[in-house]
Formats: C-alpha cells, structure tokens, sequence
C-alpha cells in the first residue's frame, strides 16, 4: 500500500502466485483502474473476450469499466508469479463477477484498502436482485 507514505489515491501490493492459481477471479472495477508489472514468471490475462501471454517485464493494463473491461491473471508457468498491483483506489467502488454471477461494492476503502476503514462492504448474486421499492412502505 502507499498509504503509509500519504498516497491516498493511489495503492500498490506485491502478489506472488503459485503455478497453476490466480489472485483473485475474473472481475471488473467501475470505478478503479489496475496496473500490473510483472516481476516474476509468465501467465495469462483474460481481459474482456481475449487472452494475452505475458512473462516477467511485462507491464499490464485494465481499466475501470464494465465486463468488456473484466480481467483476470493467471500462473500458467512451472514457477511462482510475483507481480506488482497498482490501482487508483478510489471509492467508492463496484466489481462484477461475470463467471460466477456476483457484484460486490466498497465504501469508506477502495478494494485493497483497509478494511476497518469501510463504511460499506457487501457481494451479492446477481440473481439476488429486489425492486427498488421491495421492503418499504408507501
């Protein structure tokens, strides 16, 4: 993180990943943009529809947007990935989850950022969804 050293809008954290796994799974931010360097290893980045090949030195780009912008790294060598994560960090903030069907929202701390610091944090299935008047009283 670069909190410590008083970046409030940009954060950072090195990810290292076993062969054959990712960090996290395929999503979407709407409102943070992520940056990857890689330092270590080769792997895969499904971003929206297509898969890119990337090896140590690469620089990776995902902006914030909607699934067209969706993207995921995966380890597909025989060693460990590391890679730096660098992203915008704002808040709040809203993934989707196309695979599995989830949304998730951040209030309070982007994704990444502190956790007691959030006001907000929830993931819910896509199917889950209610009208905007379910529950209240008229």
């Amino acid at each position: 993180m670069a909190a410590p050293a008083g970046a409030s809008h940009i954060g950072a954290r090195l990810c290292v990943v076993p062969p054959g796994k990712s960090a996290w799974p395929y999503h979407c931010h709407h409102a943070n943009d992520e940056l990857f360097v890689i330092l270590e290893g080769q792997g895969e980045l499904r971003l929206g529809t297509a898969v890119y090949a990337f090896r140590r030195n690469d620089v990776l780009v995902c902006p914030a947007g909607g699934r067209e912008t969706a993207h995921r790294i995966r380890n597909t060598g025989a060693e460990t990935l590391r890679y730096l994560a660098v992203s915008s960090m704002r808040e709040p903030d809203i993934m989707e989850y196309p695979d599995s069907r989830k949304w998730g929202a951040f209030a309070g701390a982007a994704p990444g950022g502190k956790a007691a610091e959030r006001t907000f944090s929830a993931f819910v299935r896509e199917d889950a969804r209610v009208d905007y008047w379910d529950g209240e009283e008229e």
